[in-house]
């Protein structure tokens, strides 16, 4: 004969598990597109990547020498963090707007945009990334 109260244990405990499920769930859906993922300049300028209807998010360190800039237009190029691949061109990046203090050759950045037509990326927003070593400039003392 089995004890009343056993049963009730086990629905208790599959209630609350299917409530922890549940309630993933919902945090995943939440979350959504918001994720703070980026994409390498290498899996963009891939032959075989296909530009999906969200913007990109990719990161990347600035060629150094690639920057132009007239105006209010920047275009630069693009390479992965670790180790560029010499067989894998650059990501052209064009810009319309002010350009961070941080941004430098060489710099780490994160751009966020879309890919245009002409095989360039267009981006919306540039930020620049600093290393652990970054002292903000002090304001003078006179």
């Amino acid at each position: 004969m089995k004890p009343k109260h056993r049963n009730k244990r086990l629905t208790i405990i599959a209630v609350g598990g299917l409530a922890v499920v549940f309630g993933v769930f919902l945090l995943l859906q939440a979350l959504g597109e918001s994720k703070q993922l980026f994409k390498n300049p290498s899996d963009v300028v891939a032959s075989n990547f296909v530009q999906g209807k969200n913007q990109l998010r990719i990161g990347g360190l600035v060629v150094e020498g690639s920057v132009k800039t007239d105006g209010l237009e920047h275009e630069f190029s693009l390479v992965n963090f670790k180790e560029a691949d010499p067989d894998i061109p650059p990501l052209k990046v064009r810009f319309h707007g002010v350009l961070p203090d941080l941004f430098r050759e060489g710099q780490g950045i994160v751009v966020t945009g879309k890919m245009g037509k002409d095989g360039e990326f267009v981006a919306k927003s540039v930020l620049a990334k600093h290393d652990e070593n970054y002292m903000p400039k002090m304001p003078d003392a006179s």
